[in-house]
This record gives structure tokens, sequence and C-alpha cells, in this order.
């Protein structure tokens, strides 16, 4: 099985965010693979993981950062494949990272969720991978399903609460 989806983290501290997307691609049967790079503490490896990527198979980036948050944009930078920034909450309540990865420069795209935003992430990836790949296209299409379903699920829920003043 090789690996379709790669999801790297600036260090493991991000893996509690991050774990969100690897749960995700898993639960759809999507091969990917997870590893840890830093811009600034390992620029070779992130310059050869950028550059060979497309070559091992990989299709969809998802580039997790906090602070200056550089990690997504470098790898952009040397690439073609689409990249997914996850800004991470580590200072500044996230906005530093958020801006970081967000306010790339022309011809340098990162496509950009939330801040910990990990499993839509993973969601924009699918939906990527999807637009080439019909048994994935279904499971993103049966995943959105059950996201309707739980809402119509809560709905039931919600009826059965009663209050004096409540009118559904």
């Amino acid at each position: 099985m090789k690996p379709i989806v790669s999801i790297i983290m600036g260090s493991t501290s991000d893996l509690p965010i991050m774990e969100k997307a690897a749960k995700l691609l898993d639960d759809l049967e999507i091969p990917f693979e997870m590893n840890a790079l830093s811009a600034h503490r390992t620029p070779v490896e992130v310059e050869e993981f950028s550059k060979n990527a497309g070559k091992r198979g990989i299709k969809v980036i998802i580039a997790a950062a906090g602070m200056a948050a550089h990690l997504p944009g470098v790898i952009a930078s040397m690439t073609t494949l689409p990249v997914i920034g996850v800004p991470i909450k580590s200072s500044l309540d996230g906005i530093d990272a958020l801006y970081a990865i967000v306010q790339m420069p022309p011809g340098i795209p990162v496509a950009t969720v939330g801040i910990n935003a990990a499993l839509n992430a993973a969601i924009l990836a699918t939906q990527m991978l999807a637009l080439s790949d019909e048994k994935i296209a279904q499971k993103v299409q049966e995943y959105k399903i059950g996201l309707a379903q739980k809402i119509v699920e809560a709905n039931k829920a919600l009826a059965q609460i009663e209050y004096k003043f409540k009118t559904n």
C-alpha cells in the first residue's frame, strides 16, 4: 500500500491535532503517511520531501505548523502538489500561524483551514482526491450524508426536551 496523502507536522507536539486528519483518512481507507519535518530545524529534509513527494505517489499534502508556521509555504514553494495548511494554536491563539500560512506570495498558494482544523484539512484533501477517484468520491458522499444524518438525529433528541415556553 502506497500513501497518496502526506500529513506533515512541524513537531510531534502537533499530533493531538493532526490525529483528527489521520482518523478520517483511515476511516475512509485512504492510504497516508505521517511525518514530522521542520522548515527551520530540518530544511534539507523538507526540500527532499517536497521535491520528491509527487514521484512517490503523493497527491495531496496536509502540512501543520504553529507560531511562524513556515512549513506549509516552504513545502508549497517546492512542489506542484496541492498543499493544505493547518495553523496550530501554540502562541497568540494561533493567529500568528494562521497569518503565516494564509498570507502566501503570488504563485505559492496554500489552501488554509481554520486554526487546529485538521479534520477540515482531511475532508478537503479527500474532496480533491475524489475529483479523479470514483471510489473516494463515493466515500466522501457517504461521509457528508452521515454529517447531515447527525443533525437529523440531534433535532429528534432536541424535540424530546421540554420547557414551559418551548414551542417545538
